[in-house]
Formats: C-alpha cells, structure tokens, sequence
C-alpha cells in the first residue's frame, strides 16, 4: 500500500513542479514573461485560472499523500538513536604470541 501512495506521490509531485513552472510569474521574476517567447505561448485569463486550480488541487493531493505516508510509516522503525543504545561490547583480542626463531640446519 505504501509503495503505491509512494508512486503516486512522485506523479503528483512531478505534475505539480510542472503546473508551477508553466505559470506565468507576477513580478517579472528573471526576466522571464515578456511580450515575446514564453509569455506569448499562454495567455489569457483563462488558462490562469486552469493553472490556479490546478496548482491548488494538486497542492492538497500533495498534503494529503504526504500525511497518509507519514501516518502509514509512523511505528514500522524503532527508535535509532546512538545515545539510546549501549555502545556493543566486544571481547579484547588476545596478544600474538611470537614465533620461535627457525634455525637454519646445516
């Protein structure tokens, strides 16, 4: 089930960085909007208020998956803090004994 909200929580996210983008900006932001290009392609108070709606519901699609997700996700992990957990304890290792010299034979 999480995988699917999951899923469908990228498709909206997408659609609405999309919807955002094509929105003409209000106060001229970069430079982008003038007379020419991009401004010209849609236009018309129309097409703003699609683009407005648009932005609204898929901003509440957003919130609202982002909830079920996070409610859905909620006591599936335990807690994961270091300074909860004891530090493991592990056994010394024990000193290497030398080995005994070989003496060449003659």
């Amino acid at each position: 089930m999480a995988t699917v909200l999951l899923i469908i929580h990228l498709f909206v996210t997408l659609a609405l960085i999309g919807v955002v983008l094509l929105q003409r900006s209000e106060g001229g932001g970069l430079g982008v909007g003038s007379s020419q290009g991009m401004g010209a392609f849609m236009s018309g108070r129309g097409t703003a208020n699609l683009l407005t709606r648009t932005t609204a519901i898929l901003g509440t699609a957003f919130f609202v998956l982002s909830l079920a997700l996070a409610l859905l996700g909620r006591g599936t992990g335990q807690p994961r803090s270091i300074l909860d957990a004891p530090p493991p304890v592990t056994a010394p290792s024990a000193p290497a004994t030398p080995a005994a010299p070989s003496v060449p034979t003659n």
